[in-house]
């Protein structure tokens, strides 16, 4: 039997999940088709979700309607908030998670649209209708599976992770899959090549899974969780179940000199590895190569559970033989008993050149597919689901016949990294941080609702609780500013200071922040608001005046930025375009002015030029004929 859906979605991942409840969420008849339904939002490497930059990416997802920051906090087992020693702009909630709770829950979030159908099944091939408006006379209209079944579609979005084409290298032995222990999708990378689309391998990699009971703990720094833990999702007001500590080892000369005399033995080194895998969380083969003159690295030991046996050996990454694996997590102390029950591997995949997509994360020459996740050349679940979110939600929108769902740089950390990605040709797999967003004081991760949701409830796409929610707080925060703004700081008034508001009080970090402020107001107490909410206020306050200069930029730049190009600009008509230049724009055939000054090759006197060829054109175009 054929079935028919509007929206499909391939893969059970991050991307997938946030792709299939953001179509459905919009009101698409939407199918996910997953290899296996029990392992939708698995979480292949490190059960955690957050971290520098990667926080603010998973509460843009929330505040857009998503299901990761829920999942978050029903199955985090520890929260911790990094870099509070710095400022408010760049610091970032980080989860550990319950690894099997965490993809019960997500499970159970996508059981409740009722718009959402999942299918288990290996998609090979696409299906196409005739129509000569496409670029290529032809549209998508569905999938073909591996057991001969049809799924017809209007639209795609592939979100494939590690198993497109998937090879597991654990020393000089590889085998075919996406993830330890389970199958690969290899014949859909056919297909894709079969549209002439840029492919080419990456690799990630793995750690060892240790039996808790095999590690002595007592030798090991203890890192616990925060007293008063920062939620993910907007809807949750506390975190109420309890915390348990992750635990700090170290490496050392000894494990150093293993690694170093094992090394033809791991396949990067041995030239079994095509694909280059993240320069940010690089295997220990890798930082014993590029540190020689580190004699040590941290080993955060993490459990993968409340009642899990296993503990992720964060900082281990290998793809060593087994027996090797053995040899060097001995030598760290507290580990030189440790049982590995799932060794380390690297795994290394085909993904697509991002270039070839538009901003809505739709093909530029395959309309009705999208791309979401690793297959876009990016590493990590929160980079993913931001994917999975944006090109969910723009199928659904384009099939609505509805305005495309396009994020700026200077609105959110989600803006940043599909920009990013569409003016890329990454050689190794895409991860945010903070430092890529230039407008990141006004991306704080405590402000993500207040930039977004007010955009998700436009598009239809929030439940009424999160509406809600979303209102009363700002209800709340604006009673407290303009309290705050008309009353005026009662120590300062009884010292016989100069005249000063609540709010100045707050802004002025030396009188103690919003912990000031109520204890000497405590009538302010009235309006409601939770520490997050004083902490977000507080920001605010504090920030307004950077916050100000840096949106008057984002303002005055905004008409260079965007800017179109239209898609059939000639480059090489341009007089004075270098010829790098010209190659580069006639490659990546950037959708705007402000793409375009980001592409590598293209300078500011290239782009000079560029603006004022369009500028001749439009006059050209507006002249009176005759």
């Amino acid at each position: 039997m054929e079935a028919r859906y509007e929206v499909l979605v391939v893969g059970g991942g991050h991307a997938g999940i946030e792709a299939a409840a953001a179509a459905a969420r919009a009101g698409a008849r939407t199918a996910m088709i997953t290899l296996e339904a029990a392992a939708v939002g698995r979480m292949s490497c490190n059960p955690a979700i957050g971290g520098v930059g990667k926080g603010q990416l998973a509460r843009e997802i929330d505040a857009l309607g998503g299901v990761m920051g829920l999942a978050t906090d029903r199955a985090g087992i520890q929260f911790r908030l990094l870099n509070t020693s710095k400022g408010k702009a760049v610091q970032s909630p980080r989860a550990q998670c319950d690894r099997f709770g965490y993809e019960k829950i997500a499970q159970d979030v996508l059981a409740e649209l009722a718009e959402l159908d999942t299918i288990e099944g290996e998609a090979i091939d696409f299906l196409w209708r005739d129509d000569a408006s496409a670029p290529q006379g032809r549209r998508f209209d569905g999938l073909r599976l591996a057991d001969g079944r049809v799924i017809h579609g209007d639209a795609v979005v592939l979100t494939t992770g590690t198993f497109l084409e998937g090879l597991l290298h654990t020393g000089l032995e590889k085998v075919a899959g996406g993830r330890y222990g389970e199958a690969g999708a290899g014949r859909l990378g056919d297909a894709l090549r079969a549209l002439g689309l840029p492919t080419a391998r990456l690799k990630t990699g793995t750690p060892p899974r240790l039996a808790a009971d095999s590690v002595d703990f007592s030798v090991m720094e203890e890192q616990p969780g925060d007293p008063e833990p920062v939620p993910f999702s907007f809807l949750t007001e506390r975190i109420e179940q309890p915390q348990i500590s992750c635990w700090i080892t170290r490496t050392n000369a000894r494990t150093h000199q293993i690694v170093r005399d094992h090394l033809h033995l791991a396949p990067m080194y041995a030239g079994r590895i095509d694909g280059v895998g993240p320069r940010y969380c690089p295997s220990l083969e890798d930082k014993v190569v590029r540190f020689a003159d580190r004699d040590s690295h941290h080993v955060f030991l993490e459990p993968e559970g409340y009642d899990s046996p296993l503990l992720y050996a964060n900082g281990l990454s290998t793809s060593l033989p087994v027996e090797q694996q053995i040899e060097f997590v001995r030598t760290c102390a507290g580990l030189e008993r440790a049982e590995i029950v799932q060794p380390g591997y690297a795994v290394e995949y085909t993904h697509v050149a991002p270039r070839a997509l538009r901003r809505t994360l739709e093909l530029r020459e395959h309309p009705g597919i999208y791309l979401a996740g690793q297959i876009c050349g990016t590493s990590g679940y929160e980079e993913a689901a931001a994917q999975g979110l944006v090109a969910g939600l723009n199928a659904a929108l384009k099939l609505a016949g509805r305005e495309p769902f396009v994020l700026g740089r200077h609105e959110a950390y989600i803006g940043v990294l599909v920009d990013d990605l569409i003016v890329s040709d990454p050689n190794e797999p895409y991860r945010m941080f903070t430092s890529r967003a230039e407008h990141r004081l006004l991306l704080r991760h405590d402000n993500a609702d207040r930039r977004l949701t007010p955009r998700a409830i436009e598009l239809g796409v929030v439940t009424p609780r999160r509406k809600q929610t979303f209102e009363a707080k700002q209800a709340r925060m604006d009673a407290a500013r303009q309290h705050l703004e008309q009353q005026l700081d009662p120590e300062a008034r009884a010292q016989g200071g100069p005249r000063r508001t609540l709010l100045d009080r707050l802004r002025r970090v030396q009188d103690g922040g919003w912990q000031s402020v109520l204890r000497v107001a405590p009538d302010l107490e009235q309006f409601g608001l939770h520490t997050g909410e004083w902490l977000s206020l507080e920001a605010d306050v504090q920030y307004e005046g950077y916050a100000r200069r840096q949106q008057d930029w984002v303002e005055r730049s905004a008409e260079r930025e965007e800017r179109e190009l239209p898609e059939d600009f000639d480059f090489r008509s341009v007089r004075g375009l270098r010829s790098e230049a010209v190659e580069t724009l006639d490659r990546v055939r950037p959708a705007t002015l402000g793409v375009a000054g980001r592409l590598a090759g293209v300078t500011p006197a290239d782009l000079a030029l560029l603006e004022i060829a369009l500028e001749r054109q439009a006059r050209a175009a507006s002249r009176p004929v005759g």
